[in-house]
């Protein structure tokens, strides 16, 4: 979370902003990150004064399924894990499309100064 926040707060600041009102993150299923726990890092960093991100600034978590394509037979479905067998062929020839992402979206900013 205190990655996040250094990354946007120093785009706010290239771009003039005075505060962040809105963060959205996307959080895949297979990203090894916590919604629960990056909410909870969030609130911590909400009080602690900064130039950005205030109590009034929120974070919007997106979640990304996980999904794999088997190589072989083309089927797309939803994994346990990042190895898995095809359910359609029964074949360990499956790549995973999507589920690991853990990135900033986009984010908010408001009160831009005057040039």
């Amino acid at each position: 979370m205190s990655e996040i926040i250094q990354l946007v707060s120093e785009d706010a600041r290239s771009r003039s902003f005075k505060r962040v009102e809105r963060i959205d993150v996307v959080v895949g299923e297979l990203s090894n990150v916590l919604p629960d726990a990056l909410e909870l890092a969030f609130s911590y960093f909400q009080g602690q004064g900064l130039v950005f991100i205030d109590e009034a600034t929120t974070l919007k978590i997106i979640r990304e399924a996980a999904v794999a394509r088997c190589e072989i037979c083309q089927w797309e479905f939803e994994p346990d894990y990042q190895i898995a067998l095809c359910p359609k062929c029964d074949q360990v020839s499956c790549v995973l499309v999507s589920g690991e992402t853990f990135k900033v979206e986009s984010y908010e900013g408001s009160d831009a100064l005057e040039s």
